[in-house]
């Protein structure tokens, strides 16, 4: 696992609410905004693996925010910072900060649902990359809030080596805030298959062949007018940190036009 030797300053803009968002870049060339999953940030999916650069050398200005309740971005605790939605909405007020009219979009688990809630709201990239996401994780997704919820709740608690106890120690990397992050939770929404079935443009699905975590990411793929499904080695948690997953975003891609 080699680790990038230089983590970029973050910059930062005001969400549509008024919180101050941080995002992250790497590279030159053409737009590629990327959203990392829960837990994590900017930094910890796309950069300290090298994923970013290695999308970034053929090509693209990648652009990876941290999601309101990570990272460098706001960790509000009042609930009605988390409206439906709101993480979508955070995605597409980048977007507009930056003048982004060409683009390609993608995203990891969380990141992945919510670049599908930012097409839902009319979000059109030229390309798309939907990462560690099946089906019924877009679709149906309570039981995995359910999950989630369980796990922040009973902190300190969790049997050794147990996924949630895994997940768990995740969070003690990334400096989660737990407050936060439970309320992140009520924003989680489905996606009708029918809007699913809408995003036509090319879309990557991208996941470990080992992840079920989010649902079947083949099912995904079958539903799509327009999809490239690849699997690289690992679970949801381990695939992420091998280079086979960076390299199978660039070379999806392809170089920049």
């Amino acid at each position: 696992m080699a680790i990038s030797p230089t983590k970029p300053d973050p910059q930062y803009f005001d969400s549509d609410d008024g919180y101050r968002l941080a995002w992250r870049e790497v590279g030159e060339g053409r737009p590629l905004v990327l959203l990392h999953g829960f837990f994590s940030d900017a930094w910890t999916n796309w950069i300290r693996y090298g994923h970013a650069a290695a999308i970034a050398e053929r090509g693209y200005r990648v652009i990876m925010p941290d999601l309101r309740a990570h990272g460098d971005s706001a960790k509000p605790h009042d609930p009605a910072a988390y409206p439906t939605d709101i993480l979508a909405r955070d995605g597409q007020a980048l977007i507009r900060h930056l003048g982004l009219e060409d683009y390609d979009l993608g995203g990891y688990s969380l990141g992945a649902r919510t670049v599908v809630r930012m097409h839902v709201a009319g979000a059109r990239p030229k390309r798309m990359i939907i990462s560690g996401m099946g089906l019924s994780g877009l679709a149906n997704l309570g039981s995995r809030a359910d999950h989630f919820r369980h796990i922040l709740e009973n902190l300190g608690s969790h049997e050794r080596g147990s996924p949630e106890w895994m997940a768990e120690a995740f969070l003690k990397t990334t400096g989660g805030d737990a407050e936060a992050l439970l309320l992140i939770l009520n924003v989680f929404t489905d996606t009708a298959k029918e809007e699913i079935r809408a995003i036509s443009m090319p879309t990557l699905v991208l996941a470990g062949d080992e992840d079920q975590d989010n649902g079947s990411h083949e099912a995904l793929a079958a539903i799509l007018p327009d999809a490239t499904h690849v699997e690289v080695p690992g679970g949801h948690m381990s695939c992420i940190v091998k280079p086979e997953f960076g390299n199978a975003i660039a070379g999806w891609l392809g170089p920049a036009p």
